[in-house]
């Protein structure tokens, strides 16, 4: 199984998880539920707020779907693709074959897109506590 820890140490990256690695958590914070996204590779963080009456579900695909306009915008060159969540209910929503939440269907028609040009992987990584991608 593949967790956090030896995802986020580098060179011990999991072997799995290769290319360009994003990490994504969505969370419940004093301001509301929001996304945290980190590229490993490029060093990107991003912590967006969505208001307080957002479901921290909405803020994990969000977050996927954040890291996958950045891919998209930047032209990246790696081959692989590697995006890990800790939300096993986020992950199984991407796969689903047919589902009404309009915001899923962005991140579905965005994850396929990108699958055109880069090999991709989108993996469940375990929370462990101390371990987010906020800091």
């Amino acid at each position: 199984m593949l967790t956090r820890v030896e995802s986020i140490r580098g060179h011990g990256t999991h072997p799995v998880v290769k290319g360009l690695a994003w990490f994504t958590d969505g969370s419940r914070m004093k301001e509301g539920t929001g996304p945290g996204v980190y590229g490993q590779s490029s060093g990107i963080r991003l912590n967006i707020a969505l208001g307080k009456y957002a479901a921290v579900l909405q803020a994990e695909i969000y977050a996927i779907l954040a890291c996958a306009h950045d891919i998209q915008m930047n032209a990246r060159p790696e081959k692989y693709v590697s995006i890990c969540s800790d939300s096993q209910t986020a992950l199984k929503a991407l796969q689903a074959a047919k589902t009404t939440s309009p915001s899923v269907q962005q991140c579905q028609k965005a994850l396929n897109y990108i699958s055109t040009r880069h090999s991709m992987g989108l993996f469940w990584v375990p929370r462990l506590l101390g371990y987010g991608t906020r800091r």
